[in-house]
């Protein structure tokens, strides 16, 4: 799941989104896997969505099928592949999410990855443990990741945990070293023909906004965090905020204040619980 720092935290009818995935099923043939410091990757017909996207985003509990926007960001090993066909019938994207940066213990894919890739325990979040993100074998076991998201017809991916180098994962982890491995997820997303979306890491923004097709936050109004984001929306690319303060859903000054000011920052900003279990949902656009 996603690990929220207090340093590092996650609609309009302007934006449009056709029906049915870009990525389709069938045999994967890639090609060769992008090196890490390859450049973008930034020519294709992959799923590229608009300012002020309008999103919903559940990673717990059965998902929600009746909310009329965009795009749905739900989890990769939990959807099955009906689940992503009724939501691109209905006209709607589907970002499936995954976690990049830790081993979580009850995914299928659990006993692929070998001790040596095994960090600390993630705070907060039971059965998970930091990546060596420099691993052959994690990225290895991340491309087999993007290729199930393209089996499952996903329009493109979330990737999670995206920043352990600020983090204390038990490796010593430089800034060049998570560079380099986000650079290698995007491309290699990219190369397969999904969308993918920069999770957090505001510190290498500038580094990586040219490798991405979207932003997912969580939480940089709370942490007064929102301008770092602004080469994404300069670029004409989306920033999909997550809000989960209890203010913005109790009272409904704060929260109109709150979305004057996503707006006002090109955001396609949602208040939601910390779970994302759809136990309420407010969405600014």
């Amino acid at each position: 799941m996603r690990l929220l720092s207090a340093g590092l935290v996650i609609f309009s009818v302007l934006a449009g989104c056709g029906g049915g995935s870009s990525s389709g099923g069938g045999a994967i043939d890639p090609g060769p896997a992008p090196g890490p410091d390859d450049p973008p990757i930034t020519v294709g017909d992959w799923y590229k969505p608009p300012l002020f996207v309008t999103w919903q985003w559940q990673l717990s509990e059965e998902v929600n099928t009746s909310y009329d926007v965009d795009l749905y960001d739900i989890d990769l090993f939990d959807s099955p592949e009906a689940l992503v066909e009724q939501l691109q019938d209905n006209g709607i994207k589907v970002i499936c999410y995954f976690s990049a940066g830790s081993y979580e213990e009850w995914r299928d894919d659990a006993d692929s990855f070998a001790d040596s890739d095994l960090g600390n325990k993630l705070d907060g979040w039971a059965g998970e443990r930091w990546l060596d993100i420099r691993s052959a074998n994690v990225r290895t076991i991340m491309e087999s990741r993007l290729d199930l998201a393209v089996l499952k017809g996903c329009d493109g991916v979330e990737p999670d945990n995206m920043d352990g180098y600020t983090n204390k994962p038990g490796f010593k982890l430089t800034p060049q070293d998570q560079i380099s491995y986000n650079r290698f997820i995007a491309n290699a997303a990219h190369t397969r023909g999904l969308s993918v979306g920069l999770k957090n890491d505001l510190d290498q923004i500038e580094e990586l906004v040219d490798y991405y097709d979207f932003a997912v936050n969580e939480q940089c109004f709370q942490y007064n965090e929102c301008e770092a984001l602004s080469p994404f929306t300069d670029n004409g690319k989306p920033v999909m905020n997550a809000e989960y303060k209890n203010k913005y859903v109790t009272d409904a000054v704060e929260r109109d204040a709150l979305c004057v000011e996503s707006i006002n920052m090109l955001f396609s900003t949602l208040i939601l619980p910390l779970n994302l279990d759809d136990e309420f949902r407010y969405s600014c656009l």
